[in-house]
């Protein structure tokens, strides 16, 4: 599958050593606990953790730039950026494409990793105060599931079951975390 998720100047999640660990939490926590039998989910969220393992990838957006965007807001005025465009123009399409599933990814991390941090980002003063993350992840996850033309067609289901299971998913990551939390209170 191909995920738009590493440049050639990212570490690659295939070759990490932590995606066996996080392969092993997300089918116990998704296919034993939960019961979704989704293996390109899975496959996706191992992924995501392994390449969110590295903080700085967790605030790119991969084909648009390397601009550190560290608030939903943030990638929001970034899609603003991207100029009218031919819908066919297939760079435009990829710029949007991979900010909107940055946005998914991002509030699907957030939210279901480490959901005591939104309180901090929806305090006084943070431009997302007022993001309604679950909505915003599901949302993006929908949007990048409408590009179905060339080389993006082939992941358009996967991101379909994202946007609609986005609480699912919320909840299974939840999980991950607290396994490895025990794991490290074991060490």
């Amino acid at each position: 599958m191909n995920y738009d998720a590493f440049s050639e100047s990212t570490r690659s999640p295939e070759a990490h050593p932590l995606r066996d660990l996080f392969g092993e939490l997300v089918t116990d926590a998704f296919h034993r606990t939960i019961g979704l039998p989704q293996q390109s989910v899975s496959v996706y969220l191992t992924d995501l953790l392994t390449e969110f393992a590295y903080m700085d990838n967790l605030y790119q957006t991969g084909e648009v730039g390397r601009d550190q965007l560290q608030e939903v807001v943030q990638m929001q005025n970034k899609l603003r950026e991207i100029p009218e465009h031919d819908p066919l123009s297939h760079e435009m399409q990829a710029q949007e494409r991979a900010l909107h599933k940055h946005i998914g990814d991002f509030t699907l991390f957030w939210a279901g990793i480490y959901p005591e941090a939104l309180r901090k980002l929806r305090t006084q003063g943070h431009a997302d105060q007022l993001i309604d993350y679950v909505r915003q992840g599901k949302q993006s996850y929908y949007i990048v599931s409408t590009f179905q033309r060339g080389r993006f067609a082939e992941d358009a289901g996967l991101f379909q079951s994202l946007s609609e299971q986005f609480e699912l998913c919320l909840f299974g990551l939840s999980l991950v975390r607290r396994e490895w939390e025990k794991m490290a209170f074991r060490v």
